[in-house]
C-alpha cells in the first residue's frame, strides 16, 4: 500500500457516532457535522468507548479547522488510530507521505509524525505553511547523525557516494547525494551505479541492504529506539505459542529477528502484505499503532501485539492537532541555503522507481 487518501471517508457529511448511551449526552459533538457516522463502528475494535467519549468531540473540531484553514493532515502509519482514522487526508510510510506531500493542494500541511517528516514535507513544499504539533517529536536515527559527521565521512571516504535514510534532519540530507527509505532503500543503492555507498544512520537497515545487493555498504552505528528492542529469542517464543502465525519485520530491526521474520519490508509494504495476503494471525515486529491502524481496515485477521512504543509519535495528539491548527504554530522553518541542497537529495529519492 502506498498511500490512502481521505481514509475516514466521509469526513465532511453528517455526523453520526455511538450513540449517547454508549458514553453519555456530555461527549456528543455540539453539531453534527464533521464526524463520518461510520466512524466508530470501523475503529471501535481498537478505540474504546469511553476514549472514544474524548476523542469525537475533537476530531469533529478538527475537521471543521482543516475546512476553515485550506489544511490536510498527513500522518504516519505509527500514529493512534483516532489520528489515522479519524483526522487524517494522507496517511502512508515516509516515502508515501513524501511523495504526496508534492501534489497537496492545501496551502497548510500538518504533519502527524516526527519532526525529519515535516521538514520533508517542508523541503518539498516551501511555500507553503507546514505545522508540526509537537517540536519535540523527534527520532533517535535522526538524533545519532549530524552534517558535520557526513562531512567527515567524505574526507574519511573520498569519492564514495552517500545515501541517507530520509529518518535524517535536513542539515543531514544537505550533505547527502540521495535519500532512501526502508521501501525503497535497494533500489536507490544500486541506482547510483557505484561499487561502495555510505549508508546512513541506520546500521541495522544498512545491513538488510548490504545482503540484497552486491554493492559495498559503508554502515553508520545510528538504531531505532523501538526497533532495536526486538529479540529474535522473542519472535521465536510467540511464533512458537501461536499457530498458523505469520511473522512480518521492519529492515531496522535486528537480524536474528529478521532471520525469524516470514516476511520483511517497509511499513507500506507490511500494511499491503496483510491487506493482500490475508494471514489468519499475524505479527507485526514495528511500532504498536500500526497493527491497530491495519486491524482497522482487516477485521477478519488477528493481531499478535508484542510491539513497542515509539515516544516520539505519541507526543502528537489530537489536542496538539487542534491547536495547532488554531494558532497556525509551530511553523516549520529550513535555512534556504541548507533547503535548497536537501531538496535535491530527496527530490532524488522520490524519482526513483517512479
Amino acid at each position: 500500500m502506498t498511500v490512502v487518501s481521505n481514509l475516514s471517508s466521509g469526513l465532511d457529511s453528517a455526523s453520526g457516532s455511538p450513540s449517547a448511551s454508549s458514553f453519555g449526552d456530555a461527549a456528543q459533538p455540539e453539531s453534527k457535522s464533521d464526524l463520518d457516522p461510520g466512524l466508530y463502528d470501523r475503529v471501535k475494535r481498537v478505540i474504546p468507548p469511553l476514549e472514544w467519549a474524548i476523542h469525537a468531540p475533537l476530531i469533529q473540531e478538527i475537521n471543521r479547522l482543516k475546512r476553515e484553514r485550506d489544511a490536510v493532515v498527513l500522518a504516519h502509519n505509527y500514529q493512534t488510530p483516532e489520528i489515522y482514522h479519524g483526522v487524517a487526508d494522507i496517511v502512508g510510510d515516509s516515502l508515501a507521505l513524501a511523495r504526496k506531500a508534492v501534489t497537496a493542494e492545501a496551502k497548510v500541511i500538518v504533519l502527524a509524525g516526527v519532526h525529519f517528516m515535516a521538514e520533508t514535507a517542508k523541503l518539498l513544499n516551501p511555500d507553503k505553511i507546514v505545522l508540526m504539533p509537537d517540536l519535540e517529536a523527534g527520532c533517535s536515527l535522526a538524533a545519532s547523525i549530524t552534517g558535520a559527521d557526513v562531512r567527515a565521512l567524505r574526507v574519511r571516504y573520498p569519492g564514495v557516494p552517500v545515501v541517507a535514510y530520509v529518518n535524517t534532519s535536513a542539515d543531514v540530507k544537505a550533505e547527502t547525494d540521495i535519500c532512501c527509505t526502508s521501501g525503497n532503500a535497494v533500489e536507490v543503492v544500486e541506482s547510483l551505479g557505484c561499487d561502495r555507498v555510505i549508508f546512513l544512520p541506520d546500521r541495522y537497515l544498512a545491513a538488510y541492504v548490504a545482503g540484497q545487493t552486491k554493492v559495498e555498504i559503508i554502515p553508520w552505528a545510528g538504531q531505532c529506539e523501538v526497533h532495536e528492542r526486538f529479540t529474535g529469542a522473542e519472535i521465536s517464543e510467540y511464533a512458537a505459542r501461536h499457530a498458523d502465525l505469520t511473522v512480518l519485520a521492519h529492515p531496522e530491526c535486528p537480524p536474528d529477528v529478521l532471520k525469524v521474520a516470514d516476511f520483511v519490508g517497509s511499513t507500506a509494504r507490511m500494511v499491503e502484505f496483510v491487506h493482500k495476503r490475508r494471514p489468519t494471525k499475524v505479527l507485526l515486529v514495528t511500532e504498536c499503532s500500526m497493527s491497530d491502524n491495519v486491524a482497522v481496515e482487516c477485521p477478519d485477521v488477528e493481531f499478535v501485539r508484542p510491539c513497542n512504543l515509539c515516544p516520539h509519535m505519541k507526543r502528537i495528539t489530537l489536542t496538539k492537532i487542534r491547536e495547532s491548527l488554531i494558532s497556525l504554530t509551530p511553523r516549520i522553518e529550513i535555512d534556504p541555503a541548507v533547503a535548497e541542497r536537501a531538496r535535491r537529495s530527496v527530490e532524488r529519492m522520490i524519482a526513483v522507481g517512479r
